[in-house]
């Protein structure tokens, strides 16, 4: 059994592209995928990934740790917040999610993540 595995984002076992504006790196340590997504300002749910993803709202649970660029999202009932470098995230199903202002957003996706759901 492995005690340490390392790996590092400049080499990714895997990038994607699941949307227009989004790009995902992602590496796995023993098991466990870990992610580094870049969002490029102008990037919104609505417009760039429901068309994909076929929902409303982005319907995963992310953990995210921001740091770059301002992030926001809303819930249907109007709960809201905005993240930006240094800010970690709890995030329910159910969110809707734009980039904040003219900088690239860039966030580490860290456990019970779904490689195929992109950005939100």
């Amino acid at each position: 059994m492995e005690l340490i595995e390392q790996k590092n984002f400049d080499r990714p076992d895997e990038t994607d592209h699941p949307w227009d504006k989004v790009k995902g790196d992602w590496v796995s340590l023993m098991g466990q995928d870990v992610g580094r997504t870049t969002v490029e300002p102008g990037w919104n749910w609505k417009e760039h990934a429901a068309p994909v993803a076929g929902t409303e709202r982005c319907e995963n649970f992310h953990v995210k740790l921001f740091t770059a660029g301002r992030f926001a999202v809303e819930y249907q009932d109007g709960t809201a917040s905005e993240f930006g470098a240094g800010d970690i995230a709890v995030l329910q199903p159910g969110h809707d999610a734009w980039v904040v202002g003219d900088e690239p957003v860039i966030y580490y996706s860290l456990g019970g993540i779904f490689k195929a759901a992109g950005g939100s």
